[in-house]
């Protein structure tokens, strides 16, 4: 994607953005290059989306054909107005994790959507995505039970015997939930996982792995990093995850690489379509999507790597992975830093807490103890 062409459009057809320019003195026929676009100010919530009215902000005043609204985790949940145009560019990053990891096109596919649905944005933009593949051919059935355990429990073993494999998508400890509660022969379904919203450990993925039946972990599951803001920013692919494992049982390399010795989520993105930056450690990106946004601010702490520097730095360690994956820039996200917490002077985050309780070890014994209080009435 041209940046600089995304930002003249956005500039001569978004009334919100012309005025947060000429408020900063700045005239859009001057940003001519990428070092011109570099120093244009960036936008947030607070001094962009959140000051203008929802029309001002969509291209030619328009609101989109559907809105979704954000979880609010950083505050007031904000409305994103989306088109059908942007749902085609999101379901291109699914399309990648059903065709190429879960082998869609040759296989019949039950997709159950397990995100909550309603105005939020994962279950219906799943939803909407998903029917965009069956469209462009893939032999791919789609049931929305959303967030309710019981319809899910219901609905898979009266429809799973029709189909070669059973994808479900939703948030990553939510899908364990189901999992480890359902009593359901995961094993006969030739399940895969599709998660997002948040950073898991790899020993969470090999956990639940185990506990559903999946014979591949790099090939039957995948993370997606997506926003409110705007869909799908990019996905994990057999390398990305690959990649990950290797790092996950070596913090003081994944430390050399991403600053920190902590697991980030690790994706590739599509440069044709999402235009990354890092900002003191945290994530810019630009996009053309229902509210269109330019060096947009989300304050995710995380970075990119080039393709090439990537498999170069591994290559140096001795480490040549075998998955496939496309000649695409990795991103990585660790999160955002509110969700943190001090421990005597000590950072502690969500992520530390989480690859210790599902250590297989660990988790077995937080189970058999809720188990024994459960038949105690506790």
């Amino acid at each position: 994607m041209d940046p600089v062409e995304l930002f003249q459009r956005t500039a001569a057809t978004v009334p919100a953005y012309r005025a947060f320019l000429a408020e900063r003195g700045i005239d859009p026929a001057r940003v001519t290059t990428l070092r011109d676009f570099a120093r244009l100010p960036m936008t947030t919530k607070d001094t962009y989306t959140r000051r203008y009215p929802l029309p001002d902000l969509c291209r030619d005043a328009t609101i989109g054909d559907m809105i979704a609204v954000s979880s609010g985790s950083t505050g007031v949940p904000s409305f994103w107005p989306r088109s059908a145009e942007d749902e085609r560019v999101v379901a291109a990053r699914f399309e990648e994790v059903f065709s190429d990891a879960f082998d869609a096109p040759g296989r019949r596919t039950l997709a159950v959507v397990c995100f909550a649905l309603g105005t939020w944005v994962g279950g219906l933009f799943t939803l909407a995505c998903l029917r965009h593949l069956s469209e462009r051919g893939y032999p791919i059935t789609t049931v929305a039970p959303g967030a309710d355990k019981r319809e899910i429990t219901r609905v898979i073993p009266a429809l799973a015997p029709h189909f070669d494999q059973v994808v479900l998508l939703g948030y990553p400890p939510f899908l364990k939930d189901v999992i480890d509660t359902g009593g359901l022969p995961w094993h006969e379904y030739g399940i895969k996982l599709v998660t997002a919203g948040e950073v898991f450990s790899e020993e969470w993925r090999s956990l639940v792995a185990e506990r559903a039946g999946l014979t591949d972990p790099i090939r039957d599951t995948a993370s997606l990093y997506g926003t409110a803001d705007a869909g799908v920013l990019g996905n994990e692919t057999p390398l990305s995850i690959e990649i990950r494992r290797f790092l996950a049982a070596r913090p003081d390399t994944a430390r050399e690489l991403f600053g920190e010795s902590r697991l980030p989520t690790l994706v590739q993105y599509d440069p044709e379509v999402r235009f990354f930056e890092e900002h003191e450690g945290t994530l810019l990106f630009s996009g053309d999507n229902g509210i269109p946004l330019v060096r947009y601010h989300i304050a995710d702490e995380g970075g990119l790597v080039p393709y090439d520097r990537m498999l170069g730095f591994l290559a140096e360690r001795g480490f040549e992975p075998s998955a496939p994956g496309p000649r695409r820039p990795f991103v990585y996200v660790f999160g955002r830093s509110h969700f943190t917490v001090s421990f005597y002077g000590a950072n502690v985050y969500p992520e530390n807490i989480s690859s210790g309780n599902h250590s297989f070890k660990i988790a077995n014994r937080v189970e058999d103890r809720q188990d024994h209080m459960a038949g105690a009435g506790l």
